[in-house]
Order: structure tokens, then C-alpha cells, then sequence
């Protein structure tokens, strides 16, 4: 995996942020996801690297970064603490300005950078989620059983840390199985990164934390921004499952639209997992839509 890529450590304030770098052009920031490491991204980077320099991390805490001890007001894993420290990863590697991309947590994290921080993001790309004050809001019955690790994992420690750590190894195979579209699989060596890391108690408390964070800051800076009529100000790109997205009425651009004025939406064939599942086309797609932003 990461043929030609550099591994990398480096402080950031509280966390040491580990990192591959690879690739030519103009930077390109791939943030990963739940319950993964920046191995999420290891089908698309070849394809990406040949017109991007590629700088692929593992968030604050999750894989071999060192993330921050989790706090009382869940305030070092919100996704505005976590989308500053990226920034300043970007500023220590040269970067003022760069192209942005990001699945599942590593989206949401893209997403607050996007509107913290404007004039650092050229394009945003959010893969697979909605933000996160509408998941809350639309969230029903039927919604918290088919989400039920959002409030599962929200819950005070250490309960959720308990029950995971007690096998971590069913719980993260349960979720990868449950979130894959059937047929689909992924590749043996990511899915050992993303198991071996939650046999580390601090990833499972800093994966919880980014959690509650998701139900308090996240929630709140959010809300705070709409009632504001604050929005996305760069272009975005919004690529989704179907095999994932199964039970919504609209499609995750119609809610996107509500945020960000100039949204393209792709949908592929496939389920949570769109640069593992589907990594030519999920490659395709961000190649295209970042490309065009060089062209002008």
C-alpha cells in the first residue's frame, strides 16, 4: 500500500499526526473515516497521486496519530479543533491553500474546515454524509436503528469504551459488514489496520470522543452557523452510496444545497465505503471535479 509515498510524524500543539505523502501537483488533503485509519484511501491514491501531491493522515487519535486527552465539554474532538489542526498540518507542509476531501468523520471534519476557514479550501468533496446537525434532526426510530452507533458511541464513558474494548474485533467487523454493499469487499491489509488500532484503549477513547463531540460541539456550531446563514463558500462535491443512502427520500445533494450554493453530485454503485468499494470511479469522480479547478 502507498508505493512511493513517505511516512511521516509530526507535532501539532497537543497531537503528533501521522501521515503519508506522495504524489506531484498542487496538495490535495484525503481525511478518512470511522472505524478507519488513512489506509481508506490506499485504492485511490495511485490514481489521485499522478496529479496531486497526496497528504493522507490518520485523524487526531485515531491509527498511529496521538490525538488529545478527551475532555469533560468534548471540545478537543470537535470537528472545528480537529479541522484547526489540519490546517496548521497543511501550513507546517507548505500548504496556505489546498484542495479538500473527506469521508464519514474525516467529511465532517472537511466540511467545519470549509467554513472556518475559507480561504484555505479551493474545492471541498464530502463523501457519503449529510452534516451532522441534519443527521441529528432527521434522525426518527427508524433512523436511530439504522445509526444506532451515533447515540451508541455519544453515550458517557466509559460504557461504550467498555463493551468495544471487550471485543473490539467483532464490533469493528461488524460495522465494516454492515456498512459494505453485499458482494463488496475490502482488502484484507486495510481492514488489519482498521482492526489492530482498536485493540489501543486511546483510539477507542478518542473515537468515542470525536462521538460525544458529534453530539455537543459539532451539533451546536452547526446550528450556530445556519441560524448565521453562514455556508460553504468553495465549490463542493458530494459522492454517496446506494447501497448506503437506502432510506432517504431526496439525496444528499438536495440537502447539501441548503449549505453551499454550487454543489455536483455524483452516486455510485456501492456502500459506505466508496474509495474502497469503488475506487475507479470514486477516483474518477474527485479527479475530474479537482482538476477542473486547475483548468481555470
Amino acid at each position: 500500500m502507498f508505493d512511493g509515498f513517505k511516512t511521516r510524524q509530526i507535532p501539532i500543539g497537543d497531537c503528533i499526526i501521522n501521515l503519508r505523502i506522495g504524489g506531484e501537483g498542487p496538495p490535495l488533503l484525503l481525511l478518512h473515516g470511522y472505524p478507519q485509519t488513512h489506509a481508506a484511501w490506499h485504492a485511490v491514491a495511485p490514481i489521485l497521486a499522478k496529479h496531486f501531491q497526496l497528504i493522507v493522515p490518520d485523524l487526531p487519535g485515531y491509527g498511529d496519530s496521538i490525538g488529545p486527552e478527551p475532555d469533560p465539554e468534548h471540545q478537543n474532538y470537535a470537528k472545528r479543533t480537529t479541522a484547526k489542526i489540519m490546517v496548521e498540518l497543511m501550513v507546517e507542509l507548505g500548504h496556505e491553500r489546498f484542495q479538500l476531501a473527506g469521508h464519514d468523520r474525516g467529511g465532517r471534519v472537511a466540511y467545519r474546515l470549509a467554513l472556518d476557514h475559507p480561504q484555505r479550501v479551493e474545492r471541498l468533496a464530502a463523501l457519503d454524509i449529510v452534516p451532522t446537525l441534519e443527521v441529528w434532526e432527521a434522525m426518527d426510530w427508524k433512523q436511530a436503528i439504522e445509526a444506532y452507533h451515533w447515540p451508541f458511541l455519544a453515550q458517557p464513558a466509559p460504557l461504550p469504551e467498555r463493551m468495544i474494548g471487550s471485543d473490539p474485533d467483532f464490533y469493528i467487523k461488524h460495522l465494516l459488514d454492515r456498512w459494505k454493499q453485499d458482494g463488496n469487499s475490502l482488502d484484507p491489509m486495510a481492514v488489519d489496520q482498521y482492526l489492530s488500532q482498536f485493540h489501543k484503549a486511546s483510539v477507542i477513547a478518542a473515537t468515542c470522543a470525536d462521538y460525544r463531540a458529534g453530539a455537543s460541539q459539532d451539533l451546536e456550531h452547526d446550528r450556530a452557523d445556519r441560524i448565521a446563514g453562514r455556508r460553504i463558500a468553495c465549490r463542493t462535491l458530494v459522492i454517496w452510496g446506494r447501497g448506503y443512502f437506502t432510506t432517504q427520500d431526496s439525496t444528499p445533494a438536495d440537502t447539501w444545497r441548503t449549505w453551499t450554493e454550487a454543489v455536483t453530485e455524483v452516486a455510485l454503485d456501492c456502500g459506505h465505503f466508496l474509495a474502497e468499494e469503488q475506487p475507479e470511479d470514486c477516483a474518477k469522480a474527485l479527479l475530474e471535479f479537482f482538476s477542473a479547478s486547475r483548468a481555470k
